[in-house]
């Protein structure tokens, strides 16, 4: 039997890696975002190569639409080096799409309506931003719009 439970994790990692090799959901196709749970989300992180930075935001929320730019400049520059991932959360389809488009945010988000990610991460309001070690350690968490300089500095910390 655990030879068996650890056959299904393997295979969940490769279809999980798969996925997030592919470019993020087109918001112009109409297609929905994926969702994906906390379970899936921590296999993510654990099968990483290259840190994470999970930023959770809503559409509605004025301090995430402050931030997207820097995270989109961000990810820019160190897209190469660093997975960035979003997770929208307590919204709609459509006004995730329409965030991301006006953004021009190209890196992986998700559909969390029932914000199971940021629950099991303990956190309590968006927009929040999590960083992560290759192999999914967390290493630092910013509650609130994050500025240049704290995004640098953790960056730089997950590259070292």
């Amino acid at each position: 039997m655990p030879h068996l439970r650890h056959l299904f994790l393997a295979v969940l990692v490769v279809t999980l890696l798969a996925a997030g090799c592919t470019a993020s959901p087109s918001v112009t196709s109409g297609e929905p975002l994926p969702t994906i749970s906390p379970d899936e989300f921590t296999a993510l992180l654990r099968a990483s190569d290259k840190p994470v930075i999970l930023n959770v935001w809503a559409s509605w929320c004025g301090p995430c639409r402050s931030e997207a730019p820097l995270l989109r400049q961000a990810y820019e520059e160190f897209g190469s080096r660093v997975r960035f991932i979003g997770a929208d959360v307590n919204d709609t389809q459509t006004g995730a799409q329409r965030f991301i488009a006006q953004y021009g945010l190209d890196f992986e988000h998700y559909f969390d309506p029932g914000s199971a990610i940021p629950t099991a991460l303990r956190s309590t309001g968006v927009p929040h931003t999590f960083f992560f070690a290759p192999g999914g350690e967390l290493r630092f968490s910013h509650h609130g719009m994050i500025d240049e300089q704290t995004l640098a500095i953790q960056i730089d910390d997950l590259l070292r």
